[in-house]
């Protein structure tokens, strides 16, 4: 796999506007990125732009926080589908994690998931606000709820993908089928490279035109 095709070429910041999503969707049909990621509002917008060409469409759900209710979590998740998303990034209940409430962590992965069985599920940890141990138990949640990938963070939080980090989901994905997806700080090819190179299969950044290129991006953004 080429290294366009490890790219969610991403844009998630609140100033964003209709035009800007657009140049997103021509540089991913440009360089023939694996998806754009965008927050849910303009799902409908992505999904039109990227109509003719073979980018997929993935949203964010519950994001950046992950504090919203499950049941509103779900609302976004299926209307985000309905509005043409392959792939959903939805955010872990953080507070639910680091408070060991744990039934409450599995309930709102697996509610999400249940009600988009047939679409791609990626499962964001904030890994940045985590322990080694409560990441390995986020990943062990994120896994026996449904997840199809679980992914490293928002991109908004202190800190972004770590080496670290990988190491510990990779442990516990270890003989499954989930995947890994790391995001945020990923700006250059050698950064993209190294997580690859640690078994990621997918990498979310809005550097994706510099990483390919070999070039340096201009965005300051944790994205």
């Amino acid at each position: 796999m080429t290294l366009n095709n490890y790219i969610d070429h991403t844009l998630l910041k609140p100033t964003a506007t209709a035009a800007d999503i657009i140049t997103l969707c021509n540089e991913a049909k440009a360089h023939s990125f694996f998806s754009v990621c965008v927050n849910s509002s303009y799902v409908q917008l992505v999904t039109s732009q990227l109509a003719s060409s073979a980018v997929k469409v993935c949203s964010v759900v519950g994001f950046p926080l992950g504090a919203m209710s499950t049941q509103a979590k779900i609302a976004e998740a299926k209307q985000a589908v309905i509005d043409g998303a392959d792939e959903i990034d939805m955010v872990i209940n953080i507070g639910a994690l680091k408070s060991k409430a744990f039934d409450t962590v599995w309930q709102d992965i697996e509610g999400v998931k249940k009600a988009i069985p047939n679409t791609t599920l990626k499962v964001i940890l904030e890994t940045c606000y985590l322990d080694e141990l409560e990441i390995i138990k986020a990943s062990e949640l994120a896994v026996n709820s449904g997840a199809d990938f679980i992914k490293t963070s928002t991109g908004f939080g202190t800190d972004g993908a770590t080496v670290n980090a990988i190491k510990l989901m990779k442990s516990v994905t270890k003989g499954t089928t989930v995947k890994i997806k790391a995001s945020g700080g990923i700006r250059d090819t050698k950064t993209a490279l190294k997580y690859i190179n640690l078994g990621v299969d997918r990498l979310g950044t809005s550097s994706g035109i510099a990483i390919v290129t070999g070039g340096n991006t201009k965005d300051n953004s944790s994205y």
